[in-house]
């Protein structure tokens, strides 16, 4: 593809603004209209994948930004496999991976982003996020009897909670921006359709079994109010410094696509450069050059 069609790509699925935003008019088998064929996919995600190694070798030492990956997605949408394709030639020393869980006693005895706080990425590193504080607007919120579990105030557990949570996501987010953190954020947009297709293929397959929860089936039911949620969450968090993007993921090639470049994108804009050695160390590497030609 030409840099004029990945950027055209790359807009179709960039949310930087929630006013207006319908995620019904995001089609899951969207492939952006044939501009990428899927017998070049893999050599444009090698490409990719290549060049977000040479962009995070530039990140690194520099030790100044860092960046934020998060990865929402119903199950079965590909987050584990996009990650592992997408992250699989960058050093790991420049990457941290987390995935949350339930939180525990510890996480919840403290406000809900103090976990997420204690796991961003270091000045010069890449943090992915397999799902993240967003589980605080959608798994709780479909589910209002995890809230309890918070022991927040009477007072503050009112209708207003989740209006008052994406407020402070939002800020949060605003807040890590001016702190040196470009966040990013995907959601994995998969049909009901296409789950169960994967699903059915994890219980046929013995390899797959693993993967496969009986919750994974009664959270199907639940897959309107997921979408009401992801929606709300989205045209309130979308911003020029923490854009979503509303990955069509029925294509597990395409999404990987899409992701890598919205990565590699985010990184070029920071316009890096090799950094260049200060005058005293140059002199110190040639004495050290002379010293072994010496030995």
């Amino acid at each position: 593809m030409t840099p004029k069609q990945i950027e055209r790509v790359m807009k179709r699925y960039r949310i930087t603004n929630g006013k207006g935003f319908r995620l019904k008019d995001h089609d899951p088998d969207d492939i952006a209209d044939g501009l990428v064929d899927k017998k070049d996919a893999t050599a444009l995600l090698a490409g990719g994948v290549t060049r977000l190694a040479e962009l995070q070798e530039l990140l690194y030492p520099y030790a100044s930004w860092s960046m934020l990956c998060i990865f929402q997605a119903m199950d079965a949408a590909g987050k584990d496999g996009t990650i592992k394709h997408v992250m699989s030639g960058v050093n790991p020393q420049g990457v941290v991976v987390t995935s949350f869980k339930v939180p525990g006693p510890q996480a919840l005895a403290h406000d809900f982003l103090w976990r997420i706080s204690l796991a961003l990425p270091e000045r010069g590193q890449i943090g992915i996020f397999n799902r993240s504080h967003y589980e605080e607007v959608l798994v709780v919120r479909v589910h209002k009897q995890l809230l309890r579990a918070q022991h927040l105030p009477a007072d503050l557990d009112g209708k207003r909670i989740w209006e008052h949570r994406l407020e402070d996501i939002a800020a949060f987010e605003r807040y890590l921006g001016r702190q040196g953190t470009i966040v990013l954020k995907f959601f994995l947009n998969i049909s009901k359709e296409e789950q169960k297709k994967r699903f059915q293929e994890r219980l046929d397959d013995p390899n797959k079994n693993w993967k496969f929860s009986a919750s994974d089936i009664e959270e199907r039911e639940y897959w309107k109010e997921y979408m009401e949620a992801y929606e709300e969450a989205i045209v309130a968090t979308a911003a020029p410094h923490a854009p979503w993007y509303v990955v069509p993921a029925n294509n597990k090639w395409f999404a990987r696509l899409v992701v890598v470049e919205a990565m590699i994108e985010a990184l070029e804009a920071l316009k890096l450069k090799p950094m260049e050695m200060q005058a005293p160390d140059r002199i110190r590497l040639e004495e050290a050059r002379q010293r072994l030609l010496e030995e």
